[in-house]
C-alpha cells in the first residue's frame, strides 16, 4: 500500500512558476514509477509526466515538454513537479499517482495509487 500527498499548489499569475511535491509512504518508493495528471472542470483527467523508479527516464505531454520538468528523489520518497512559464490552461487540480509496472506510462489505468490532489490556479 502506498499513499500518497500532494504539496505546493497555489495561486500563481501567468509566466509565474511552481514547484509540486508529493510524498509517498513505504519503504519501497523506488519501485514505483509515478506519474503526474491533472484535471480542469469539466475535462478528463490527462497526463502530464512520469518517471521511473530509478529516475533515469521520463515521459511529458508533448504539448507541456519544454515548460514541465519531473524529478524524484528516493531517499525522501519525494517526486516534483517543476512548472514553468505557467499559463490560465494550466489551471487544474494536480495529481500524483503510483505504479507498480515500472514504466513511464500516460495512461491512469496503469496506476494503482492516487493522492488527493492539489489546486494550481495560474490568473491572466
Amino acid at each position: 500500500q502506498v499513499q500518497l500527498v500532494e504539496s505546493g499548489g497555489g495561486l500563481v499569475q501567468a509566466g509565474g512558476s511552481l514547484r509540486l511535491s508529493c510524498a509517498a509512504s513505504g519503504r519501497t518508493f523506488s519501485a514505483y514509477a509515478m506519474g503526474w495528471f491533472r484535471q480542469a472542470p469539466g475535462k478528463e483527467r490527462e497526463f502530464v509526466a512520469a518517471i521511473t523508479g530509478s529516475g533515469d527516464s521520463t515521459n511529458y505531454a508533448p504539448s507541456l515538454k519544454g515548460r514541465f520538468a519531473i524529478s524524484r528523489d528516493n531517499a525522501k520518497n519525494t517526486v516534483y513537479l517543476q512548472m514553468n512559464s505557467l499559463k490560465p490552461e494550466d489551471t487544474a487540480v494536480y495529481y500524483c499517482a503510483a505504479s507498480r509496472y515500472g514504466g513511464t506510462y500516460a495512461y491512469t489505468r496503469s496506476y494503482d495509487y492516487w493522492g488527493q490532489g492539489t489546486q494550481v490556479t495560474v490568473s491572466s
